[in-house]
């Protein structure tokens, strides 16, 4: 393959990609019935994530990258997200594939995964806003990279990923299925312990002591107690 026909094939599947996401989106919508008031929740935090996330993804395709740390686990680490967040929901609630692997909760444990997605919402957005330019799906530096510590960034080092915490905890008890809904919980500790450390130290390698006196007064997923 040249090098001219490599951005047309990756074009190309990324439009198929989203066809198909399409296409399973509307039969999940359609069964939604079958599926429960569980799916339903899930299927609306589904779509107002890509509502939040697109327009941040869309602009900041313009940032120019000074520094990327995209290794082959970072690469694998993504890809356990988007297929435990994403694909095997999507496939299980659009065709019912694993109905095998089923279980069930009481009602209640339903209405808590339920409930949960409005905090998961609001600090998903919020992170996005207050990073702005600053954000970005994998390990970067843009050119001009501000080290934000205001917002919901001023008590937690990573608010998002504690909105991701969230949705994962709260995954299995909307979709009450071992491998559509629960393995996006050993998925997403993996790339909190793996990639975490990772992602400090390339900011302490950036900003270098005023980092180190950003993480002496925040917590990593909760506020730290003032002494």
């Amino acid at each position: 393959m040249t090098r001219s026909q490599r951005p047309m094939m990756t074009s190309l599947q990324a439009i198929a990609t989203m066809v198909l996401g399409v296409v399973l989106l509307v039969l999940a919508v359609w069964r939604w019935r079958e599926n429960g008031i569980g799916a339903l929740a899930w299927l609306a935090a589904f779509i107002a994530t890509a509502a939040i996330r697109t327009p941040f993804s869309l602009r900041n395709r313009g940032n120019r990258i000074v520094e990327a740390r995209k290794g082959a686990g970072e690469q694998l680490l993504l890809m356990g997200m988007f297929a435990t967040m994403m694909v095997l929901p999507l496939l299980q609630l659009a065709t019912g594939l694993f109905d095998a692997a089923n279980y069930r909760l009481p009602a209640w444990a339903t209405w808590v995964g339920v409930l949960l997605q409005g905090p998961y919402l609001w600090l998903f957005w919020r992170s996005h806003a207050d990073l702005g330019r600053n954000w970005s799906p994998g390990l970067e530096v843009r050119e001009g990279h501000d080290l934000v510590t205001q917002g919901v960034y001023a008590r937690v080092r990573h608010p998002m990923y504690a909105a991701i915490w969230i949705f994962a905890l709260a995954q299995p008890l909307l979709i009450q299925n071992w491998i559509a809904g629960v393995l996006i919980i050993p998925a997403f500790a993996a790339m909190w312990f793996i990639r975490i450390p990772n992602e400090e130290a390339m900011m302490r390698d950036t900003f270098g002591d005023a980092y180190g006196a950003y993480c002496a007064t925040t917590g990593r997923l909760f506020p730290r107690l003032r002494g």
